[in-house]
């Protein structure tokens, strides 16, 4: 089944919203996207590296440092202006480079 692109986007721009109604966000902060595998095989290092070559920082935390013991990737957009558009375009592109190494989006979220 192909990912649903148009659904991600909608959830990240209530998410922004959101957030924004609620705390209010900054005008800039390292952006974090997260990704799980979503299937046998999924290698993180090679998904680290398509990703670092787009500017990404990656993180790999194993199941034994994550919160609820599931492993993930954590890649960051350092100093984004942040927008909900802006936010959209950064996790579109990891978003597309995990699904093509096994991965799967599991949301978002602002440092800084």
């Amino acid at each position: 089944m192909p990912h649903d692109f148009a659904a991600q986007r909608a959830g990240t721009v209530a998410a922004f919203n959101d957030m924004q109604a609620e705390h209010g966000l900054p005008e800039a902060a390292d952006v974090d996207y997260f990704f799980v595998p979503a299937r046998d095989g999924a290698d993180w290092r090679k998904l680290a590296d398509d990703l670092s070559r787009e500017g990404y920082g990656c993180n790999w935390v194993s199941g034994k440092d994550a919160e609820g013991g599931s492993p993930y990737l954590a890649a960051t957009l350092p100093d984004q202006i942040i927008s909900a558009t802006g936010i959209w375009i950064g996790e579109e592109v990891a978003t597309r480079a995990a699904l093509s190494h096994g991965f799967a989006p599991d949301g978002w979220g602002l440092e800084g």
